[in-house]
């Protein structure tokens, strides 16, 4: 009976299997449920080069990202934390905070009137590691966890920035030239860098939003320089030389909390700020702790580190011989996992 009774269960149990997934074979093993990965793989049979198996990104976005170099995701960062972030700020603008390392910058048109202790002043600052709120950004939950889909999980936050896009002052020298962040960059492999970088209030081509050259990050590093762009180009706001002029354009229009995360050899910029108040978004690039440092020398980016250590000896008083792997390893810190090469 107890043989019986047993043997009914199972039978039983065999059809309400097959009631549930009618094409299943009798007999047949029940199979796990696929991965993300997995799905992707199915869906787009491509070799993957600048994300790693995940189980949080679509196979559209995976495969969104591997193709055009960006990804857009919508709501990510909070008003709340925004408007942290946009507070501290103002405190730094206004001497209220003082900020080890940080750099502050001015709009060119800026720099040649008579300071004021106001955002007016500054468009731009950099790395903010030193300052615990505005780090908090780079450590955000949500964020990181699209960096590790693309970075792995050891995690170094390398360059932090918060842009404070001033009105064009009629010079056009708001503008920032199409250029690949690699270009900054001594340290590699490329695929294992990643920006995210978040619009801290509604960001259009009126107030000069991000424009990138989709599919761009497949190419090498260019050559870059200082546009020749009549009224001047800001300090370090070097651009591409060499470029597919033909390559379509995107502007990305982009909500407050809005983040796009890219690859450094994404070519990109943004236009001018035409209206009449100030854009801001915040920005860290990250890359994996796995990464390690290259000698620039003979390079295209020999040039840039010639300038990097001009601008830190006239700074800083520095004499003895630097390179540009020197200026990043004082202005990166660890973000999430453990630091390992960089």
């Amino acid at each position: 009976m107890e043989e019986s009774g047993g043997r009914g269960a199972s039978l039983r149990l065999e059809v309400l299997l097959r009631h549930l997934s009618p094409s299943r074979a009798a007999g047949a093993t029940l199979a796990p449920s696929p991965t993300s990965a997995q799905l992707a793989k199915e869906k787009y049979p491509t070799q993957f080069c600048y994300t790693l198996d995940n189980n949080l990104l679509s196979p559209e976005q995976r495969h969104f990202y591997e193709e055009n170099g960006y990804l857009v995701i919508r709501n990510l960062v909070s008003s709340e934390d925004i408007e942290c972030f946009r507070n501290e700020f103002m405190k730094i603008c206004k001497n209220e905070v003082k900020v080890p390392g940080l750099l502050i910058m001015r709009d060119i048109s800026i720099a040649k009137s008579e300071f004021i202790a106001d955002q007016k002043a500054v468009t731009k600052i950099q790395d903010f590691i030193g300052d615990e709120e505005l780090f908090r950004y780079c450590t955000l939950p949500q964020i990181l966890k699209y960096v590790e889909c693309i970075v792995g999980p050891n995690i170094m936050a390398m360059h932090t920035m918060l842009i404070n896009k001033p009105p064009d002052p009629g010079k056009k020298s708001s503008r920032h030239p199409l250029h690949q962040d690699l270009h900054y960059f001594p340290f590699r492999p490329a695929d294992r860098i990643v920006c995210s970088w978040t619009a801290m209030e509604r960001i259009d081509r009126r107030n000069g939003c991000l424009v990138v050259l989709p599919g761009s990050h497949k190419g090498p590093l260019k050559q870059h320089d200082y546009p020749e762009w009549e009224g001047g180009v800001n300090k370090m706001y070097h651009g591409v030389r060499d470029y597919d002029k033909s390559t379509p354009r995107v502007h990305l229009v982009m909500e407050k909390g809005d983040t796009v995360f890219f690859h450094p050899l994404l070519i990109h910029g943004s236009g001018m700020n035409r209206t009449e108040g100030f854009r801001k978004a915040i920005s860290c690039h990250y890359a994996s702790s796995d990464c390690h440092y290259i000698d620039v020398k003979g390079t295209s980016q020999e040039k840039l580190e010639e300038e990097v250590v001009a601008i830190a000896k006239k700074k800083y008083g520095v004499d003895s011989p630097i390179k540009l792997k020197d200026a990043w390893m004082i202005r990166s810190r660890l973000a999430k996992g453990k630091r390992i090469n960089l």
